[in-house]
């Protein structure tokens, strides 16, 4: 008997091993589900450099690192540093030990002079307070001039005075007076880069090649200025509480310790071949980023020049439907455009995935905020102006004296995100672009399909008292559902005051403007100013008094804007997190934009375009999602017709691979669904053939029970594994960036590559009924563990049965 037990032992340990194991697998963590919109990690083109030891302060532990130096455009790139002094005195006051940034151009390989810098243009005494003015008294090598002109890259005059804004000023300026370096002597900041297009004063990315000559962008820099605690004269600033630096980074002892960083621009212009036709492309503004993309991949393997112009998709719609051959048109739009009866027939084609969020730049005692929640409620209260900064500083607003002064003053606020910091000052208000809107009528009806929003602008009082501005109660916002603009319908006045009892009357337009477009708010966050003009300034030389813009001081600024996506990502913008009709609060991610695919069903305009439904998105579903349609009529010549389905094709195929290389899909769009992608196939083919099919591919069935839907989450009518012979003959992809002006036409208004390489394949998104990677690993681990419980039960059992069979043998 004991020579039985002897060798059931180790039969016995190794079952017992495989019951631990299963626990074990059971408990490891699996890889998230849901993957970010843009990648966290930094750039290969990151580099770091380190200061030196300087006359009277020593930089030499200061390293200065830059996320991205190559394949720049209009864009935020980050800028952390470490071994730097502490700030003093702290409280958003730079006295000593601060960093300094600015772009330059240059074409001297050894970097820019100080000439060629982009500095004094903020207006805001801040640090130094001296922009562009010297100080001889206090810099013994700047005996000579008194102040630093700026000369431009295009060939236009050098300034003549030091607050000469000819080419920037405090609406525009990109440096950053003073940066906050912590107390562990680190630091960080996201520098908004410019390229020739935002900046032709810089040139960034300008081709300076000879006619016949490969193209040569133009390159910039970044410079880093770090300040310490001595003046440039040797004066020690030794109680900074009262005590600050007097003199500008530009002065020679202090630009001495610069620190230099080579940028490479994309290319800006003459990407495109001399000579193609051009056509024409125009609509939503969530289109942007994307479009500018793909046109130098578009106009280097097709035979068209693609332009854009960015307009409001009712006015698209209305240029769709005059379409004619000699007026040929697409036009991108969210709503469907509504075939005239007996007129021709109209193509949709879904070409991208994206979405609004709300961007925001916060700056605490601690350093910049992360994170914040946002209600459909509390949305509301700052699009109806309802908090009383958002309509006056000074006076109170009697209409609404008994609401908070601003959102972190709100209850609802402070329960919601508990450890928001305590801002100086008073948060700007909510930024929203000018005009009708797709966008605008789909943030309402997201404030609408939520009872607590909708009971607020109704007139019902939240918990705690607060009640909407009267004033746009009267506009029935809790009902209608095509209401797509942001009204500023408050007529109070707040008043600005100067010397001598001297004051000038502002409106709700100026202290809060509205922006010129979702990307001109993704640029003025970036910044922290929403451009309100409503400080007094004193007329001069026969000039009355007027109104001006009071920018804020680094360490204060607070601001927030309704945006796209690919904007917020593109400059880096952290974005609130909105609470869906699940209850659950989500940002927008490559997941959860797919998630709110799924949850829109059919227009009832047409079929073959899905609507946005906010109170359809649930679970991860971001509830902001949009799906951009290409729409153009077949009234149009076939060569028009073929251009076109070849932008389709490519859009919908190879247009798809996420990247910043030319003809790829920027950053803050998803990748179309495959059912998508088939859809817009199919509309390709309409469209070049001159005629619509009876039964557009990806239509939802109507029989089905559910009564449609996209489809994407039971899988999809197309297979995501290649592009489709228009696809391929469209050419591979690309990246560029986009203009900051609201519209821009042809090949003068993107950023590209003059020389793209070989396209990447194409990465069209599995449906919605596959798995994530997350999903993947967590059903191998569940198999891993019933095979592992298995073998364990199983080797437990045969001892047992054995035991069994033992006892009843006689």
């Amino acid at each position: 008997m004991t020579a039985v037990l002897t060798r059931r032992r180790p039969r016995i340990l190794i079952a017992a091993g495989c019951l631990l194991a299963a626990l074990v697998v059971a408990l490891l963590p699996v890889p998230p589900g849901t993957q970010p919109a843009v990648a966290a990690e930094r750039d290969s083109s990151a580099v770091t450099k380190s200061g030196a030891k300087g006359k009277y302060d020593d930089f030499s532990d200061l390293k200065v690192t830059v996320d991205q130096t190559e394949g720049l455009r209009s864009q935020g790139v980050r800028v952390s540093w470490e071994g730097g002094g502490q700030t003093l005195p702290g409280g958003g006051q730079f006295n000593i030990n601060y960093v300094q940034i600015m772009q330059c151009w240059g074409d001297d390989p050894a970097g820019p002079e100080p000439e060629q810098c982009v500095y004094g243009g903020s207006g805001a005494v801040v640090a130094d307070g001296q922009g562009r003015v010297l100080n001889p008294a206090l810099d013994p090598a700047e005996e000579s001039r008194s102040f630093v002109p700026f000369r431009p890259a295009n060939g236009g005059p050098a300034t003549t005075e030091a607050f000469d804004y000819t080419y920037f000023g405090p609406l525009d300026t990109n440096e950053q007076q003073a940066n906050l370096t912590f107390a562990n002597g680190t630091g960080e900041t996201v520098f908004e880069m410019q390229d020739g297009i935002q900046a032709d004063y810089l040139g960034c990315g300008v081709n300076t090649a000879p006619e016949g000559r490969p193209a040569a962008p133009r390159p910039c820099w970044l410079v880093v200025v770090p300040r310490g605690s001595h003046e440039a004269n040797g004066q020690e600033i030794t109680q900074p509480t009262n005590s600050r630096l007097l003199t500008s980074p530009l002065s020679a002892t202090n630009w001495a310790h610069r620190i230099v960083f080579p940028l490479d621009f994309l290319q800006v212009d003459q990407f495109c071949p001399e000579g193609q036709p051009e056509q024409p492309t125009v609509g939503s503004e969530l289109m942007t980023d994307a479009v500018t993309s793909w046109q130098p991949r578009l106009c280097t393997s097709t035979d068209s020049t693609f332009g854009f112009t960015s307009a409001a998709e009712e006015q698209t719609r209305s240029q769709v439907l005059s379409t004619s051959a000699e007026t040929p048109t697409l036009g991108f739009t969210v709503d469907p455009v509504e075939q005239a009866e007996g007129g021709p027939a109209i193509v949709h084609a879904p070409v991208a995935v994206s979405g609004l969020a709300f961007a925001f730049f916060v700056e605490g005692p601690d350093g910049v905020v992360r994170d914040m929640r946002l209600t459909p409620r509390l949305v509301a209260k700052m699009l109806t102006h309802s908090y009383r900064n958002d309509v006056s500083l000074a006076p109170s607003p009697e209409h609404i004296k008994d609401n908070p002064l601003d959102y972190t003053e709100d209850p609802e606020f402070t329960e919601l995100n508990p450890d928001f910091p305590p801002v100086p000052g008073s948060p700007m208000s909510l930024m929203a672009p000018i005009g009708n809107s797709d966008t605008a009528r789909l943030i309402w009806n997201w404030l609408q399909s939520d009872p607590e929003a909708r009971d607020f602008l109704a007139g019902k009082a939240d918990p705690n008292g607060m009640k909407v501005n009267p004033y746009f109660g009267e506009l029935e916002l809790d009902e209608n559902s095509t209401f797509n603009e942001y009204p500023k319908v408050d007529p109070s006045e707040g008043i600005a005051t100067g010397f001598g009892g001297a004051s000038l009357p502002y409106t709700l337009l100026d202290i809060a403007p509205y922006t010129a477009d979702l990307h001109d708010g993704a640029v003025r966050a970036r910044r922290g100013n929403n451009n309100r003009t409503i400080q007094w300034q004193a007329g001069g030389n026969g000039t009355p008094d007027k109104l001006v813009n009071d920018p804020p001081l680094p360490g204060s600024r607070a601001v927030m804007a309704i945006v796209d996506v690919p904007s917020a990502e593109r400059y880096g913008l952290p974005v609130a997190g909105l609470r869906n009709a699940d209850g659950e609060f989500v940002k927008p991610s490559t997941d959860t934009l797919l998630a709110g695919v799924d949850t829109m069903q059919p227009s009832s305009l047409d079929a073959g375009v899905l609507e946005p439904d906010p109170a359809r998105a649930k679970g991860e579903a971001y509830p902001l999602t949009a799906v951009t349609y290409a729409a153009a009529s077949v009234d149009q010549d076939a060569g028009a017709r073929e251009a076109y389905a070849e932008f389709i094709r490519y859009a919908a195929g190879p247009g798809q691979t996420p990247g910043l290389s030319a003809g790829e899909l920027p950053h803050g769009y998803a990748p179309l669904p495959a059912e998508l992608r088939t859809r817009a196939e199919a509309a390709a083919d309409d469209l070049e053939r001159g005629a619509v099919s009876d039964t557009p591919s990806g239509e939802p069935d109507p029989d089905d029970p559910d009564g449609g839907g996209t489809g994407l989450a039971d899988g999809a009518a197309g297979d995501s594994s290649g592009a489709g012979t228009g696809g391929t003959a469209s050419g591979a992809g690309g990246e560029a960036g986009g203009s900051a002006e609201p519209s821009a036409s042809g090949p003068a208004a993107v950023n590209a590559s003059a020389a793209p390489s070989p396209g990447p394949q194409q990465n069209v998104a599995e449906t919605r009924g596959g798995f994530t990677p997350g999903e993947i690993m967590g059903v191998i681990r569940w198999v891993l563990v019933g095979v592992l419980v298995l073998g364990g039960a199983a080797g437990l059992s045969g001892p047992v049965m054995l035991r069994l069979a033992h006892r009843r043998t006689p």
